[in-house]
């Protein structure tokens, strides 16, 4: 019998508009325990780059910790990004949301010259040189483009050509898919899918991070 594959989920707050989409988080973890996965929740030790009411859309003048937020969708069991170590997991995977283009790296705000999260890009360099398996969801294959677009590798967010080329600008390519569909990059071992970029509900995320899950697993076998 083949050993549970282990996911490493890296969250960036609560709340689609400044953290991590909750339907897309939500639907990852439920997918990885359907097929016999297990997983565990990192977040950055940081304060949140903004905070955004999510009822009126406006930001507040208030702060909030990346960690403590995550906390919300993680019940409680989550640890620092700082903590996390690739030899514990065989993928590591990012929700959508905000918060991962705007809390793990700049990419939200910066015009040239982004920033990533040390931890983040720690992390990141680290499960790729080991050859864990890299999935995102939504506007997250953003980041993941920025910190390892340098090797060519492809990934999708549905079919934005402005993200398309921001995404080609760190050297990576973008390949357009549907809302459930996923792009399988098997040479550097990244899946990934629109999410809420295209999909017009929940199950339609769903049925996106079910099909990631499925082809992470392939992939890490």
């Amino acid at each position: 019998m083949n050993k549970k594959k282990r996911f490493a989920i890296v969250l960036s707050g609560c709340g689609r508009a400044d953290g991590s989409e909750i339907h897309e988080a939500v639907s990852l973890l439920l997918s990885i325990d359907q097929q016999g996965g297990e997983y565990e929740f990192f977040a950055p030790d940081i304060m949140q780059s903004q905070v955004i009411n999510h009822l009126t859309s406006e930001p507040e003048k208030t702060s909030r910790s990346v960690l403590v937020e995550s906390a919300r969708i993680a019940r409680g069991n989550i640890k620092p990004l700082s903590k996390y170590s690739p030899e514990n997991f065989d993928a590591i995977v990012f929700p959508g949301g905000v918060g991962a283009v705007s809390n793990l790296c700049n990419c939200a705000q910066a015009k040239d010259d982004a920033v990533v999260n040390p931890d983040v890009e720690k992390a990141l360099n680290e499960s790729y040189k080991k050859g864990l398996v890299v999935g995102a969801m939504c506007i997250a294959p953003v980041l993941i483009a920025e910190v390892l677009g340098k090797h060519g590798i492809e990934v999708t967010i549905g079919d934005s050509q402005n993200v398309a080329k921001k995404i080609e600008s760190f050297g990576a390519k973008h390949i357009a898919t549907s809302a459930t569909e996923v792009c399988v990059d098997k040479k550097h071992k990244i899946v990934t899918t629109p999410a809420y970029m295209l999909a017009n509900s929940p199950k339609e995320v769903y049925q996106g991070a079910y099909e990631m899950v499925k082809n992470i697993i392939e992939l890490a076998e």
